[in-house]
């Protein structure tokens, strides 16, 4: 998180001390000008320009989530590259401007001691706001750019505490710190946070269709970077530069970088212009007696109207239901109340008014492809769906629990651009992945029984250095099998079990399998007291052999377990939680990974007319992560995953989790769905 939390730490202690300084010296001048009694207007000022920006906060966070997710990549693009403008032209203001701030803002706080109240608010809320409207717009594209908010608002806060710490130990002149140097320093590192920034900004106007080039790649390093190792992540992090990069955003990122770091260095090399002496501060006009209202009244007012206003701005950006009516979900009645709905990201109030749990969707009448869908609408029941429209025809079908699909009229609906739907796949669209998976799995399982037989000899013959190398060899075709575990019925708790919950644990006569003969071997046990375990073993493995081909293979497990296959892996070969005693969880890992490579081979032709990004993207997550596993073995030999290092650990877990992240869309792509 820390990597994350730097660009917002940096920005949160800059601007803070801004901030800071601009306030010190608004309470300075007051103090000196003996007009403590207006203290409270500053700070109601301050107030003001915190509530504003936190509320600015708020709206950009809140405006973003309704849009689509093309226009969020647009929006969030664009306020990129406006926050890059921002954090440039601060930093050369500040460097210009920071030896005369002093002078400036004496001479206008003592104007407005002479124009009344609302003058001196103004003034301080104008001097602090411009730094809180810069902190909001920067920390929402790190936070952005980051995926989370965590590490960014943690940053921002540490650096605005260290911050306001800062500024006053120099208000009590207990602390000296060089500001000129400071502001140098800081604003260097900023033009290169920043030229990330930019980069980031430009890829997702790329991605919204705004900019052009989004597959003209300058930078591809996928296939040898590790996503998440340490090094990738703060690189990634700080300055937001990733293994792949457009011909822009390498451009870009060049050209400002050469340019504003030039400009700003050539400053700070320029004779710094002598500070304007000092006007004397005229007396202050003796205000006429005014009747008092409660002190609390306009620092309440102050932070009450950005609030609403922030809310009002939200309220309106949200997606709006569809007309006046909800869209009636029945057998009899699908598709009542629903108009021709305008383009962009909308919500649909569905209620079901028959009797029966319907499922409904959104989709192309033409196609069947689906735009949005609920499932398990009960009767009498309401629940928005979300959609985005674009030009093109929609109608809604519903679903009902042992009924009829009914289809309601199409409506058309003009410009807008294009949406996305989802091709919807039935059953017999995976017949032949299921065949082809059936074969893999049929073969595996001969496989299997012979090497089980093998294990059985050599422990029948006590040769237990022969056992341990063809337990390994037969453990790992079992592992393969990953997207049949549902079908095995009981015949996986008997082949690869695991103690966890068993009243005597390993000791138990229920743990059997691969799991049980492992601890056997590891553990110093005999061959004789090996042999039970061992047949077993053998005779399970049989078993499931023969019943197999009449086992009942749900056709929606093998979109399922292109994910879940390597979930196990990360939540128990990765933790070294099923070893017993071999150290071989990251060869388990490895048979793993080329179950889940398998099923990718036969789920091939459904994924890459419906995602042809996905596939090009796991292959080379599994290239990276097989590379990594071919490391962690010589031979024949496994290195446990409890002695490798922190940095291969790491890279391993997070090459396991970036292959899982791009899986996670298969089992929606290829859901079987009542729609079609």
């Amino acid at each position: 998180m820390w990597d994350d939390a730097f660009p917002s730490f940096l920005i949160g202690l800059r601007e803070g001390l801004e901030g800071g300084l601009i306030v010190s010296i608004l309470v300075a001048t007051l103090v000196r000008a003996e007009a403590r009694s207006r203290l409270p207007q500053v700070w109601t000022g301050v107030l003001a320009a915190i509530a504003v920006a936190m509320s600015f906060g708020a709206i950009l966070t809140f405006t973003a989530a309704s849009l689509s997710q093309t226009a969020q990549e647009a929006f969030g693009g664009t306020l990129s590259v406006i926050a890059v403008v921002f954090v440039t032209a601060m930093v050369f203001w500040m460097r210009r401007s920071a030896r005369n701030l002093s002078g400036e803002l004496k001479e206008k706080v003592t104007g407005a001691l002479a124009m009344g109240t609302g003058m001196l608010i103004l003034t301080s809320f104008l001097a602090v706001g411009r730094e809180g409207l810069e902190t909001a717009l920067f920390l929402w594209t790190t936070a952005r750019a980051a995926g989370e908010s965590a590490g960014p608002l943690t940053g921002a806060a540490t650096g605005l505490v260290l911050a306001a710490g800062l500024c006053w130990g120099l208000y009590r002149r207990v602390l000296k710190i060089n500001l000129t140097k400071f502001f140098t320093a800081t604003g260097a590192v900023l033009i290169v946070i920043a030229a990330g920034v930019l980069g980031y900004g430009l890829r997702d106007l790329q991605e919204g269709g705004v900019l052009p080039g989004k597959t003209a790649y300058a930078v591809d390093l996928a296939a040898g970077v590790d996503a998440g190792s340490w090094y990738s992540t703060l690189i990634q992090g700080v300055f937001n530069l990733t293994p792949t990069m457009t011909w822009l955003q390498v451009v870009a990122y060049a050209l400002y970088l050469v340019a504003v770091m030039t400009l700003f260095v050539r400053g700070v090399r320029a004779t710094a212009p002598k500070q304007a002496a000092e006007r004397p501060a005229p007396e202050p006009k003796a205000a006429r007696p005014r009747r008092r209202r409660p002190a609390w009244v306009i620092p309440a007012a102050v932070v009450a109207l950005p609030a609403l206003l922030a809310g009002l701005v939200v309220a309106l950006a949200r997606p709006k239901p569809v007309g006046d009516q909800t869209v009636a979900v029945s057998e009899t009645e699908c598709g009542r109340g629903f108009s021709t709905p305008k383009p962009g990201r909308q919500t649909f109030q569905m209620h079901n008014t028959g009797s029966k749990t319907s499922e409904v969707y959104l989709v192309d009448p033409a196609t069947s492809a689906v735009y949005g869908e609920i499932e398990g609408l009960a009767p009498g029941t309401t629940r928005d769906l979300v959609a985005t429209v674009a030009g093109g025809s929609y109608a809604w079908r519903c679903v009902p629990t042992g009924g009829r699909a009914v289809t309601s009229k199409a409506l058309r609906v003009n410009g807008g651009g294009a949406a996305k739907p989802v091709v919807p796949v039935s059953e017999q669209d995976l017949t032949a992945p299921l065949k082809a998976y059936r074969t893999y799995v049929q073969q595996g399982l001969e496989t299997l029984v012979t090497q089980t037989r093998t294990l059985e000899d050599d422990i029948e013959g006590g040769h237990l250095d022969k056992a341990r190398t063809d337990w390994l060899t037969a453990h790992r075709t079992y592992a393969s099998l990953g997207a049949a575990y549902g079908t095995f019925e009981d015949f996986d708790r008997k082949i690869d079990g695991r103690p966890d919950g068993l009243v005597n644990g390993v000791r138990d006569k229920d743990f059997t399998g691969f799991l049980r003969v492992e601890y056997g071997l590891w553990h110093g046990e005999s061959a004789k007291d090996l042999r039970a375990p061992a047949q077993q073993l053998t005779d399970a493995a049989a078993g499931l052999r023969k019943a197999f081909p009449a086992q009942a293979f749900d056709p929606g497990d093998l979109p399922l377990r292109a994910h879940e296959i390597l979930e196990n892996t990360l939540q128990f070969e990765l933790t070294g939680d099923t070893d017993q005693g071999s150290g071989t969880t990251l060869a388990t890992a490895d048979a793993n990974l080329g179950g889940t490579r398998e099923l990718l081979t036969v789920l091939e032709p459904l994924l890459t007319s419906r995602a042809p990004e996905l596939l090009p993207r796991a292959d080379a997550d599994i290239a990276r992560l097989q590379k990594l596993l071919d490391a962690a073995h010589d031979g024949t030999h496994w290195t446990p995953v409890d002695q490798l290092d922190t940095a291969d650990r790491q890279r391993v877990d997070g090459a396991t989790g970036q292959l899982l992240e791009d899986l996670a869309p298969v089992p929606d792509l290829l859901e079987i769905r009542k729609s079609a």
